[in-house]
C-alpha cells in the first residue's frame, strides 16, 4: 500500500535528485563524451493506483533536459509497480524495473551509468579525488535547495507553518573558493529554488561552506551543525535561529530519501 511518505519521497527523488544528473552529464568529461551526439528520451515511472508518476530526460545532440511527468513513447523506460519500489531503486536499494529498450543496449547502458552516477549523493559515499569531492558538494547543494522547495510545496505541516510566516526572504548556500551556490526563496508560504547567487537582494541567511573538502564531513553527517560552525567548516551570516531550522528540514529530507 502506497503511503503519503512514499509519495513525498518520490516527489523529492524525481524533482530534486533526478534533475542533477544533468549536471553530471555536463561536468564529468567521460559522461559528456558518452552522450555526445545522442538524441533520445528516458523515462522512469511508478504505478500509483491507476495512474503513473514519473520524470525523465530528453536528450538533444547530447544535451539533457529534465522533464517532469510522463513522456510519450520514450526510447528507454524503467517501470515500477509502486512508488516505494522506485524509491528503493533510486536510493541504491534492490528493486527490479520493467525495462523498455532492451533492443537498444548501447543507449540503455548510457542511461544506466547516468543513474548510477547519482549514487555519489548517498550519505555513505565519500569520494577521495578533489574533482569528485567538488562534484558531490555541487550536486548536494543543488539537490537540497530544490528538495526544500518541493518539501514545502508538498505541504509538510511544519515547513508550511515556517514558510507561511515569512516575508520575501532568500536563503543562500555557497561553497568557496569553488564558486558553488544555490538558494531558496521564501515568500508568504511559497518557495522557489535557484542555482547560483541571488543578486537582487541580500540573503536573509547565508550558509557559507569553507571549501568542498570541509563541506564533505558536514554533508556526510560526520559533524553536527553547531560543531561545523565552531570548526570553521560553515559560517552563517544572518539569523542563526533560522539557519538552524533550515538545517533541521535538510536533515528530515535526507532521512526521508536514504
Amino acid at each position: 500500500m502506497t503511503t503519503q511518505k512514499d509519495l513525498l519521497a518520490s516527489r523529492i527523488l524525481l524533482r530534486a535528485v533526478l534533475p542533477v544528473a544533468k549536471v553530471v552529464a555536463e561536468d564529468v568529461p567521460a559522461m559528456a563524451e558518452r552522450f555526445r551526439g545522442v538524441n533520445a528520451s528516458f523515462q522512469i515511472r511508478a504505478k500509483n493506483n491507476e495512474e503513473y508518476i514519473g520524470a525523465g530526460f530528453r536528450v538533444t545532440e547530447g544535451r539533457l533536459e529534465w522533464v517532469d511527468g510522463i513522456l510519450e513513447n520514450p526510447d528507454i523506460r524503467f517501470s515500477f509497480g509502486s512508488p516505494a519500489a522506485m524509491n528503493r531503486f533510486l536510493t541504491g536499494g534492490i528493486a527490479l524495473p520493467g525495462i523498455k529498450g532492451l533492443t537498444k543496449p548501447r543507449l540503455l547502458f548510457k542511461f544506466i551509468t547516468l543513474l548510477l552516477s547519482l549514487t555519489i549523493l548517498l550519505p555513505d559515499k565519500r569520494p577521495a579525488a578533489p574533482d569528485k569531492i567538488r562534484l558531490k558538494i555541487k550536486l548536494v547543494i543543488y539537490m537540497i535547495t530544490t528538495a526544500l522547495s518541493q518539501y514545502n510545496k508538498a505541504g509538510d505541516p511544519d515547513m508550511k507553518k515556517w514558510t507561511g510566516m515569512q516575508p520575501d526572504r532568500i536563503y543562500q548556500i555557497s561553497c568557496e573558493p569553488e564558486g558553488i551556490a544555490a538558494y531558496l526563496r521564501i515568500k508568504a508560504g511559497k518557495s522557489k529554488a535557484g542555482r547560483g547567487y541571488y543578486t537582487r537582494k541580500l540573503p536573509f541567511v547565508h550558509m557559507k561552506l569553507n571549501t568542498a573538502e570541509n563541506a564533505l564531513p558536514v554533508f556526510l553527517n560526520e559533524v553536527e551543525f553547531v560543531e561545523a560552525i565552531s570548526k570553521g567548516y560553515v559560517e552563517v551570516e544572518g539569523s542563526p535561529e533560522y539557519a538552524a531550522k533550515m538545517n533541521d528540514f535538510m536533515q528530515r529530507i535526507q532521512a526521508l530519501i536514504t
